[in-house]
């Protein structure tokens, strides 16, 4: 089982910076795309941090490390970052499956567009998503729920009317218990991936519904 996270806090910079953190009852299986604990394997914990928007460190899996060292956080993990307010997550269920997004839409993009002549101003612009899944699942399964949490993800953003699929900067990750039988399917007519999608659907189209204004704007504006 998956706790509902934590919010608490880490002095940086002379900040006091908001974090969540989700601890696990057991090992769980888990799928992510973040930039600690990315891939396929058994993980205790996950750590979504909020960084100022002039975070330039080019050693995230680090910095998140250190985090999880800070919060007595043992074993392995997935670390998240993001320049939203992670105080501001969106939590929804449907049948069983828990879903939690930090919504940041400052920088839609289309995911096939070519690459801008410039870069855009800086913006706020993550969307970390979080998904607890109350049964097993085999390793394809994981990843198509990751496909499908991206398609109910892109369906939101197209709902709230916004030009793009995502950002350039968003995580997906999935947990699940560990053990046999594992689910076969993770896709959004599947028995699990349907409330999946429902679940981030709702969590990004509310999350996203929201005017977002980077936490470090906040403080300094």
């Amino acid at each position: 089982m998956l706790s509902d996270p934590v919010l608490t806090h880490r002095p940086e910079d002379g900040w006091d910076i908001p974090v969540l953190v989700w601890r696990a009852g057991a090992p769980l299986r888990a799928v992510s795309s973040g930039p600690l604990g990315g891939g396929v394997g058994q993980r205790n914990w996950v750590v979504n941090a909020t960084v100022p928007m002039s975070y330039h460190r080019d050693d995230p899996a680090a910095h998140l490390a250190a985090l999880a060292r800070r919060f007595d956080l043992d074993g392995p993990g997935v670390g998240l970052l993001t320049g939203v307010d992670v105080a501001e997550v969106v939590t929804r269920t449907d049948t069983g499956v828990r879903a939690w997004a930090t919504v940041g839409l400052g920088t839609p993009l289309w995911a096939a567009a070519p690459d801008p002549a410039h870069a855009p101003a800086q913006r706020v612009g993550t969307v970390n998503i979080v998904v607890y899944v109350p049964t097993a699942l085999g390793d394809a399964a994981l990843v198509n729920a990751v496909a499908t949490a991206t398609e109910a993800k892109c369906q939101a953003i197209g709902e709230l009317g916004l030009p793009g699929t995502g950002t350039p900067t968003d995580a997906v990750t999935v947990l699940c218990p560990t053990g046999d039988p594992a689910e076969p399917y993770g896709g959004p007519r599947s028995t699990w991936g349907a409330p999946l999608a429902r679940a981030v659907h709702a969590a990004v189209r509310d999350g996203g519904a929201v005017p977002c204004v980077p936490w470090s704007q906040r403080r300094t504006g």
